[in-house]
């Protein structure tokens, strides 16, 4: 699968618990572009109108290796992680749901992202009760790199400053309340989408220029080597500029705001299979990159 030129990756040397910006190429962390120097990959994207030029015309070399690099978690944090739910036309035909006769905007439910947010390698951890159906969603994330409320379509992808490859993991046993208060308050958006580990990212920002078409791309998850997932972003029901749009006219949009954007057919729950301990799940995403990460118990 098509690599990305580059990306923009956090990374940590040794056992150090600080953070630097640097470049992601052929599996080798280099010295970030001009300009990222002491700052971290949220501060880069609040000043993104001033740095993309220069990253444009920037190409990492080999001799800039770092040498201990550890990836780290691209975004340490975005301010807001919204997920746009049953966005691709195989997804809902796994689950059963009929084809609908027109598309209306996307719903969206959020993840706490100082506590579901990981990274490259990072382990995923099952919850600490007995019998949870715990299941995958690879996912392409947008990344936005200028506010915005109430934006066109049109405008939308003026405010996209790259894509991750993400997994929205699901804790399907929760997805309603076993006790709720009355029946209109049934969901448990949290305990479904938002407990701790629930959102891997990486493996780098992949800037937008590198990707000219982002509804074009190949999308596949495995577990322990077995293909899962297995389709590509052409299927989403609602496109990204679209999707962008619709966040916009409920939150205003900021910096380092976080958008996943559905995911494709080959999740667990239709089939009756869930992660367990020592899995392994690995998404690669077209010209976005491998997110590799291990199941364990909490």
């Amino acid at each position: 699968m098509t690599s990305p030129q580059w990306s923009l990756v956090q990374y940590r040397v040794d056992d150090s618990g600080k953070i630097a910006v640097g470049a992601y190429t052929d599996a080798t962390v280099v010295q970030g572009p001009p300009g990222t120097e002491g700052l971290t990959l949220m501060e880069v994207l609040g000043r993104w109108e001033s740095l993309a030029p220069l990253f444009r015309d920037w190409t990492p070399a080999a001799s800039d290796a770092v040498a201990g690099a550890r990836l780290a978690p691209p975004l340490t944090y975005p301010g807001k992680v919204l997920c746009a739910g049953a966005n691709y036309w195989d997804h809902i035909a796994e689950m059963g749901c009929e084809r609908p006769d027109e598309l209306g905007d996307p719903f969206f439910f959020l993840k706490p992202p100082t506590t579901t947010v990981t990274g490259p390698g990072d382990p995923v951890p099952l919850p600490a009760y007995p019998g949870a159906r715990v299941d995958w969603e690879a996912e392409l994330a947008v990344v936005i790199s200028r506010g915005g409320r109430d934006l066109a379509p049109e405008q939308a992808m003026d405010h996209v400053a790259g894509y991750l490859a993400a997994n929205d993991i699901s804790a399907r046993d929760r997805i309603k309340s076993a006790k709720p208060v009355a029946e209109p308050f049934t969901f448990d958006w949290v305990s479904h989408k938002g407990q701790d580990g629930f959102c891997p990212l990486g493996p780098g920002l992949v800037p937008a220029w590198q990707i000219p078409d982002p509804q074009n791309l190949k999308i596949q998850l495995s577990i322990n080597g077995v293909l899962k997932q297995d389709s590509s972003t052409a299927q989403m029901m609602v496109k990204i500029p679209e999707v962008i749009a619709a966040a916009s006219r409920i939150t205003r949009l900021e910096p380092g705001d976080v958008i996943l954007t559905g995911t494709p057919a080959g999740c667990g729950v239709p089939r009756g299979e869930f992660l367990a301990a020592g899995d392994d799940i690995v998404i690669e995403i077209e010209r976005i990159g491998r997110l590799e990460n291990t199941v364990v118990t909490p």
